[in-house]
Protein backbone atom coordinates (compact mmCIF):
# COMPACT_ATOMS: atom_id res chain seq x y z
CA UNK A 1 0.00 0.00 0.00
CA UNK A 2 1.42 3.39 -0.96
CA UNK A 3 1.84 6.11 1.65
CA UNK A 4 0.47 9.60 1.33
CA UNK A 5 3.01 12.44 1.53
CA UNK A 6 1.82 13.27 5.04
CA UNK A 7 2.11 9.64 6.19
CA UNK A 8 5.60 9.41 4.72
CA UNK A 9 6.74 12.56 6.51
CA UNK A 10 5.11 11.46 9.74
CA UNK A 11 7.10 8.24 9.52
CA UNK A 12 10.22 10.39 9.35
CA UNK A 13 9.11 12.33 12.42
CA UNK A 14 8.15 15.46 10.44
CA UNK A 15 4.41 15.27 10.84
CA UNK A 16 3.62 18.37 12.88
CA UNK A 17 1.88 21.18 11.03
CA UNK A 18 4.53 23.72 11.91
CA UNK A 19 7.35 21.56 10.62
CA UNK A 20 5.48 20.50 7.51
CA UNK A 21 4.65 23.93 6.15
CA UNK A 22 8.06 25.09 4.94
CA UNK A 23 9.27 21.75 3.50
CA UNK A 24 6.02 21.22 1.62
CA UNK A 25 6.11 24.74 0.23
CA UNK A 26 9.65 24.18 -1.00
CA UNK A 27 8.74 20.82 -2.52
CA UNK A 28 5.77 22.25 -4.39
CA UNK A 29 7.62 25.15 -6.04
CA UNK A 30 9.00 23.19 -8.96
CA UNK A 31 7.22 24.86 -11.90
CA UNK A 32 9.11 27.31 -14.07
CA UNK A 33 8.47 29.30 -17.23
CA UNK A 34 9.07 27.19 -20.31
CA UNK A 35 9.06 30.06 -22.80
CA UNK A 36 9.90 33.66 -21.93
CA UNK A 37 9.01 36.46 -24.31
CA UNK A 38 9.79 40.14 -24.69
CA UNK A 39 7.58 43.07 -25.66
CA UNK A 40 9.74 44.85 -28.23
CA UNK A 41 8.60 48.29 -27.04
CA UNK A 42 11.19 47.77 -24.28
CA UNK A 43 14.01 47.89 -26.85
CA UNK A 44 12.46 50.43 -29.21
CA UNK A 45 15.68 52.49 -29.13
CA UNK A 46 17.62 49.53 -30.50
CA UNK A 47 14.86 48.56 -32.94
CA UNK A 48 15.04 52.05 -34.45
CA UNK A 49 18.72 51.47 -35.27
CA UNK A 50 18.84 47.84 -36.43
CA UNK A 51 15.94 45.43 -36.15
CA UNK A 52 17.87 42.29 -37.11
CA UNK A 53 20.71 43.01 -34.69
CA UNK A 54 18.22 43.71 -31.92
CA UNK A 55 16.44 40.41 -32.47
CA UNK A 56 19.80 38.62 -32.45
CA UNK A 57 20.70 40.20 -29.10
CA UNK A 58 17.32 39.25 -27.65
CA UNK A 59 17.71 35.65 -28.75
CA UNK A 60 21.22 35.52 -27.33
CA UNK A 61 19.85 36.71 -23.99
CA UNK A 62 17.56 33.67 -23.95
CA UNK A 63 14.20 34.94 -25.19
CA UNK A 64 12.35 32.62 -27.55
CA UNK A 65 9.41 34.79 -28.55
CA UNK A 66 8.53 38.44 -28.93
CA UNK A 67 5.46 40.62 -28.91
CA UNK A 68 5.66 43.35 -31.50
CA UNK A 69 4.84 47.04 -31.33
CA UNK A 70 5.52 47.54 -35.01
CA UNK A 71 8.29 45.89 -37.01
CA UNK A 72 10.67 48.81 -37.33
CA UNK A 73 11.72 49.52 -40.90
CA UNK A 74 11.08 45.93 -42.03
CA UNK A 75 8.11 44.69 -43.99
CA UNK A 76 6.15 41.80 -42.44
CA UNK A 77 7.96 39.33 -44.74
CA UNK A 78 11.38 40.78 -43.89
CA UNK A 79 10.52 40.68 -40.20
CA UNK A 80 9.58 37.01 -40.45
CA UNK A 81 12.94 36.26 -42.05
CA UNK A 82 14.74 38.07 -39.22
CA UNK A 83 12.75 36.10 -36.65
CA UNK A 84 13.58 32.82 -38.34
CA UNK A 85 17.27 33.71 -38.52
CA UNK A 86 17.26 33.95 -34.72
CA UNK A 87 14.90 31.05 -33.91
CA UNK A 88 12.29 33.47 -32.57
CA UNK A 89 8.52 33.53 -32.98
CA UNK A 90 6.08 36.41 -32.62
CA UNK A 91 2.81 35.07 -31.19
CA UNK A 92 1.38 38.50 -30.36
CA UNK A 93 1.25 42.08 -31.61
CA UNK A 94 0.19 45.40 -30.12
CA UNK A 95 -2.00 47.34 -32.53
CA UNK A 96 -3.46 50.84 -31.94
CA UNK A 97 -7.18 51.44 -31.59
CA UNK A 98 -7.50 53.69 -34.63
CA UNK A 99 -5.99 51.03 -36.87
CA UNK A 100 -8.36 48.38 -35.51
CA UNK A 101 -11.32 50.58 -36.32
CA UNK A 102 -10.10 51.75 -39.73
CA UNK A 103 -8.00 48.94 -41.23
CA UNK A 104 -8.86 45.56 -39.70
CA UNK A 105 -8.08 43.70 -42.93
CA UNK A 106 -4.50 45.04 -43.03
CA UNK A 107 -3.95 43.90 -39.44
CA UNK A 108 -5.16 40.39 -40.20
CA UNK A 109 -3.06 40.21 -43.35
CA UNK A 110 0.07 41.04 -41.33
CA UNK A 111 -1.02 38.52 -38.69
CA UNK A 112 -1.16 35.78 -41.31
CA UNK A 113 2.28 36.67 -42.67
CA UNK A 114 4.05 36.96 -39.32
CA UNK A 115 2.11 34.24 -37.53
CA UNK A 116 0.43 36.25 -34.79
CA UNK A 117 -1.93 34.21 -32.64
CA UNK A 118 -3.01 37.24 -30.61
CA UNK A 119 -3.75 40.85 -31.57
CA UNK A 120 -3.69 43.18 -28.57
CA UNK A 121 -5.13 46.65 -28.05
CA UNK A 122 -2.45 48.21 -25.81
CA UNK A 123 -3.95 51.58 -24.81
CA UNK A 124 -6.87 53.93 -25.27
CA UNK A 125 -6.66 57.71 -25.35
CA UNK A 126 -7.86 59.79 -22.35
CA UNK A 127 -10.91 61.08 -24.23
CA UNK A 128 -12.20 57.49 -24.49
CA UNK A 129 -12.06 56.88 -20.74
CA UNK A 130 -15.69 57.78 -20.13
CA UNK A 131 -18.90 55.75 -20.12
CA UNK A 132 -19.53 56.65 -23.75
CA UNK A 133 -15.88 56.15 -24.69
CA UNK A 134 -15.61 52.71 -23.15
CA UNK A 135 -18.86 51.74 -24.87
CA UNK A 136 -17.28 52.72 -28.18
CA UNK A 137 -14.12 50.73 -27.39
CA UNK A 138 -16.13 47.67 -26.39
CA UNK A 139 -18.17 47.86 -29.60
CA UNK A 140 -15.02 48.03 -31.74
CA UNK A 141 -13.42 45.18 -29.79
CA UNK A 142 -16.44 42.92 -30.18
CA UNK A 143 -16.72 43.69 -33.88
CA UNK A 144 -13.03 43.26 -34.62
CA UNK A 145 -12.89 40.27 -32.27
CA UNK A 146 -15.40 38.51 -34.52
CA UNK A 147 -13.22 39.23 -37.55
CA UNK A 148 -10.15 37.96 -35.70
CA UNK A 149 -11.95 34.79 -34.70
CA UNK A 150 -12.84 34.15 -38.31
CA UNK A 151 -9.15 34.46 -39.20
CA UNK A 152 -8.04 32.13 -36.41
CA UNK A 153 -6.62 34.94 -34.25
CA UNK A 154 -7.55 35.91 -30.69
CA UNK A 155 -8.15 39.58 -29.83
CA UNK A 156 -7.00 40.82 -26.42
CA UNK A 157 -6.96 44.04 -24.40
CA UNK A 158 -3.92 45.21 -22.40
CA UNK A 159 -4.49 47.28 -19.28
CA UNK A 160 -2.72 50.17 -17.61
CA UNK A 161 -3.80 51.53 -14.23
CA UNK A 162 -6.61 53.83 -15.41
CA UNK A 163 -8.93 50.93 -16.23
CA UNK A 164 -9.18 50.21 -12.50
CA UNK A 165 -10.63 53.65 -11.78
CA UNK A 166 -14.35 53.99 -11.10
CA UNK A 167 -16.67 54.12 -14.10
CA UNK A 168 -20.03 54.80 -12.53
CA UNK A 169 -20.45 52.24 -9.76
CA UNK A 170 -17.84 49.84 -11.14
CA UNK A 171 -14.26 49.68 -12.23
CA UNK A 172 -13.88 50.26 -15.94
CA UNK A 173 -11.91 47.02 -16.18
CA UNK A 174 -14.83 45.08 -14.70
CA UNK A 175 -17.20 46.69 -17.19
CA UNK A 176 -14.92 45.60 -20.03
CA UNK A 177 -14.71 42.06 -18.69
CA UNK A 178 -18.49 41.85 -18.58
CA UNK A 179 -19.43 43.70 -21.77
CA UNK A 180 -16.74 42.33 -24.08
CA UNK A 181 -17.81 38.98 -25.52
CA UNK A 182 -15.74 36.40 -23.65
CA UNK A 183 -15.37 34.32 -26.82
CA UNK A 184 -14.06 37.24 -28.83
CA UNK A 185 -12.07 39.41 -26.41
CA UNK A 186 -9.57 38.13 -23.89
CA UNK A 187 -7.05 40.09 -21.82
CA UNK A 188 -3.34 40.63 -21.43
CA UNK A 189 -2.90 41.45 -17.75
CA UNK A 190 -0.09 43.91 -17.07
CA UNK A 191 1.10 42.88 -13.63
CA UNK A 192 2.89 46.17 -12.94
CA UNK A 193 -0.05 48.42 -13.78
CA UNK A 194 -2.57 46.28 -11.92
CA UNK A 195 -0.35 46.35 -8.84
CA UNK A 196 0.26 50.09 -9.31
CA UNK A 197 -3.51 50.61 -9.26
CA UNK A 198 -3.75 48.84 -5.90
CA UNK A 199 -5.40 45.75 -7.35
CA UNK A 200 -4.59 42.16 -6.47
CA UNK A 201 -3.93 40.76 -9.95
CA UNK A 202 -4.17 37.22 -8.59
CA UNK A 203 -7.88 37.66 -7.91
CA UNK A 204 -8.54 38.32 -11.59
CA UNK A 205 -6.30 35.47 -12.74
CA UNK A 206 -7.99 33.03 -10.38
CA UNK A 207 -11.56 34.16 -11.00
CA UNK A 208 -11.49 33.59 -14.77
CA UNK A 209 -8.14 32.06 -15.74
CA UNK A 210 -9.06 31.31 -19.37
CA UNK A 211 -9.77 35.00 -19.95
CA UNK A 212 -6.10 35.85 -19.38
CA UNK A 213 -3.83 33.99 -21.84
CA UNK A 214 -1.17 36.72 -21.84
CA UNK A 215 0.61 38.83 -19.26
CA UNK A 216 3.21 41.57 -19.10
CA UNK A 217 5.95 40.92 -16.58
CA UNK A 218 7.51 44.10 -15.25
CA UNK A 219 8.50 44.96 -11.72
CA UNK A 220 7.66 47.75 -9.27
CA UNK A 221 9.48 49.06 -6.22
CA UNK A 222 7.58 49.74 -3.01
CA UNK A 223 7.75 53.44 -3.93
CA UNK A 224 6.05 52.81 -7.27
CA UNK A 225 9.03 52.99 -9.64
CA UNK A 226 9.10 50.69 -12.68
CA UNK A 227 12.24 48.55 -12.66
CA UNK A 228 13.69 45.45 -14.31
CA UNK A 229 12.18 42.15 -13.20
CA UNK A 230 13.80 41.11 -9.94
CA UNK A 231 14.65 44.61 -8.75
CA UNK A 232 11.21 45.29 -7.33
CA UNK A 233 8.77 43.76 -4.87
CA UNK A 234 6.09 42.11 -7.03
CA UNK A 235 5.60 38.47 -6.10
CA UNK A 236 5.67 36.96 -9.58
CA UNK A 237 5.71 33.41 -8.24
CA UNK A 238 2.30 33.99 -6.66
CA UNK A 239 1.02 35.67 -9.82
CA UNK A 240 2.11 32.83 -12.08
CA UNK A 241 0.75 30.20 -9.72
CA UNK A 242 -2.62 31.96 -9.79
CA UNK A 243 -2.68 32.30 -13.57
CA UNK A 244 -3.45 28.78 -14.67
CA UNK A 245 -4.66 30.08 -18.04
CA UNK A 246 -1.51 32.04 -18.86
CA UNK A 247 0.21 30.93 -22.06
CA UNK A 248 2.67 33.73 -22.83
CA UNK A 249 4.77 35.87 -20.50
CA UNK A 250 6.23 39.03 -22.03
CA UNK A 251 8.88 41.00 -20.17
CA UNK A 252 8.45 44.74 -20.56
CA UNK A 253 9.95 47.95 -19.19
CA UNK A 254 8.49 51.22 -20.42
CA UNK A 255 11.48 53.46 -19.67
CA UNK A 256 14.70 51.49 -19.11
CA UNK A 257 17.94 53.44 -18.80
CA UNK A 258 19.77 50.69 -20.70
CA UNK A 259 17.23 48.60 -22.57
CA UNK A 260 19.47 45.63 -23.40
CA UNK A 261 20.89 45.43 -19.87
CA UNK A 262 17.34 45.56 -18.51
CA UNK A 263 16.03 42.68 -20.63
CA UNK A 264 19.12 40.61 -19.86
CA UNK A 265 18.63 41.09 -16.11
CA UNK A 266 14.90 40.38 -16.30
CA UNK A 267 15.22 37.08 -18.13
CA UNK A 268 17.86 35.80 -15.71
CA UNK A 269 15.44 36.50 -12.88
CA UNK A 270 12.63 34.64 -14.59
CA UNK A 271 14.78 31.69 -15.62
CA UNK A 272 15.63 31.13 -11.96
CA UNK A 273 12.07 31.62 -10.70
CA UNK A 274 10.14 28.65 -9.32
CA UNK A 275 6.50 28.71 -8.31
Amino acid sequence: MSLTRRQYLQALGLGSAGVLAAPLLALEKTRHLQRIGLQLYTVRDLMAKDVAATLAAIAQAGYVEVETAGTGNLSPAQFVAALQDNNLTAPAAHVPFDLMAASPEAILEAAETIGYQFIVLPWIAPELRTLAGYSQVIEVLNTFGEQCRGAGVQLCYHNHDFEFEALGDERAFDVMLRECDARLVQFELDLFWATHAGVDARSYLQADPERFPLCHVKDRTAAGEMVSVGKGVIDFAAMFAAGSGLQHYFVEHDRPEDSLASVQYSIKTLQALRY
